[in-house]
């Protein structure tokens, strides 16, 4: 009798202890890093971060993918979740800067680094990257405000470049900046497109005509273009949050507005046929390359190219439906699914933080931060006299201000407005190209 009673009380005394392991489990499991439950992303971290330190993880994309997958889901959930940050781009801030510190403190390893070199710079998954979101958001957006974008955007651009240059160069000579120096190593760095098509080729002109070696100038206008990505970012996070507190000011990804001030019908959702996005994905990667066979005949860039190319066959319908529906879900999965991953390739490989303390100070950090202020603000004011969303118009503007390719998906990331990548191209390739061929006959000529 003892003995039953004693079994009793043993089982029913473990019943709570299973019963207390099992909420706890599933307490856990709902608990989530991005999409991923807790306990599974630990695991999946874990095995990474053993890979990298035994020197086993793959030197290769499957490497790559594994290094910026784990730590973009994780930046990015945090920037979401951290408040003040989150109002500003708090994704797309951390997912950039907090891989540069990394790389800057020595913390991540060399079999890390050399697995996402080989995935954003051997294999070019940067370029991949835009092309899936540039030829998606083109074939997939209204004909009628495609059109209309293209043709109104120029405006705030070209007025907000020409206010910007001016405000820099006041504010560089208030703080005692000489106006060369202000002009040619502060704000043509930040509005010049980026690295690779700004600064490199702008050092190779600074070389020719001053002297000294080109890596000399890069060193001295790295700085600024960070600078001015970062101020950039975190603007189109405010411009984001000011178009949801007054919804009349956004157009959520759209530019123009109807000619009778109404927004245009959203099309409804498509049932996604993967095999659509098979070919979705063959149709970015051959436009990507008419833009590099066009750059070798007439020398355009080649993502403009690949711009207007797909931009020309939308306009001209000559694309079947089903091939565009395709192409727009696969730029729907390449946005939801790999930018805060790709922004953690960018920070480690792109954004050179010890570049940027050599030469940072308080006043220099005022200089930029008003060339990209006044940069956004007049495609703000700029944009709403064209009958433009201003919200969305001063984001294309500011992505001038940005890190070429990188600085679009950063930007336009901060402010959730991938569907603007074609038009932030634009803006930063044209507007890259442009000054970058100016500021090298003006240095000429000054010289």
């Amino acid at each position: 009798m003892n003995t039953k009673t004693n079994l009793e009380a043993v089982t029913e005394n473990g019943l709570p202890i299973q019963n207390n392991i099992k909420s706890l489990w599933e307490k856990l499991m709902k608990a989530k890093v991005g999409v991923l439950p807790l306990p599974l992303y630990i695991v999946l971290a874990a095995i990474i971060l053993t890979a990298s330190v035994y020197n086993t993880l793959p030197a290769d994309m499957i490497g790559g993918f594994a290094v910026i997958m784990i730590l973009g889901i994780l930046l990015g959930d945090l920037g979401q979740r951290i408040p003040i940050l989150k109002e500003i781009g708090g994704p797309a801030i951390l997912a950039l800067l907090v891989p540069s510190i990394l790389v800057f403190l020595n913390v991540i390893n060399t079999s890390s680094m050399e697995a996402v070199t080989t995935l954003m710079k051997t294999s070019n998954f940067l370029y991949f990257y835009i092309s899936c979101l540039v030829v998606g958001s083109i074939l997939g957006m209204n004909r009628k405000m495609l059109i209309q974008g293209f043709t109104r955007m120029f405006v705030p651009l070209i007025v907000g470049t020409v206010l910007a240059v001016v405000a820099g160069m006041l504010v560089g000579l208030l703080f005692g900046y000489d106006l060369q120096h202000t002009f040619f190593y502060i704000v043509v760095p930040i509005i010049g497109g980026g690295i690779g098509e700004g600064i490199l080729p702008l050092s190779i002109a600074y070389s020719s005509i001053l002297g000294g070696s080109a890596e000399s100038f890069v060193s001295q206008m790295i700085p600024a273009a960070v600078i001015g990505n970062i101020f950039a970012v975190v603007s189109a996070g405010l411009m984001m949050r000011l178009g949801e507190k007054k919804k009349h000011l956004s157009g959520n990804g759209k530019l123009v507005k109807s000619e009778d001030g109404n927004e245009v019908p959203e099309e409804k959702e498509k049932v996604i046929d993967f095999s659509l996005m098979g070919a979705g994905l063959l149709i970015a990667c051959t436009f990507f390359i008419v833009g590099t066979l066009g750059q070798k005949f007439i020398g355009v860039p080649g993502p403009v190219i690949m711009i207007l190319f797909a931009t020309l066959i939308k306009c001209l319908k000559v694309m079947p439906h089903k091939m565009e529906d395709g192409a727009h879900n696969l730029y729907k999965f390449i946005s939801t699914s790999l930018t805060w991953p790709l922004m953690v390739g960018l920070g480690m490989l792109y954004i050179p933080l010890e570049d940027v303390v050599k030469i940072v100070t308080p006043a220099y950090v005022i200089v930029c931060a008003s060339v990209v202020f006044v940069m956004i603000l007049s495609g703000y004011f700029v944009g709403k006299l064209m009958k433009m969303y201003p919200v969305d118009a001063a984001i294309v503007t500011g992505c001038h201000s940005g890190l070429g390719g990188t600085g679009d998906v950063a930007i336009l990331s901060a402010s959730k407005r991938m569907a603007l990548m074609p038009f932030a191209q634009v803006a930063t390739r044209i507007g890259g190209v442009s000054t970058v061929i100016l500021a090298s006959l003006l240095l000429k000529l000054l010289s």
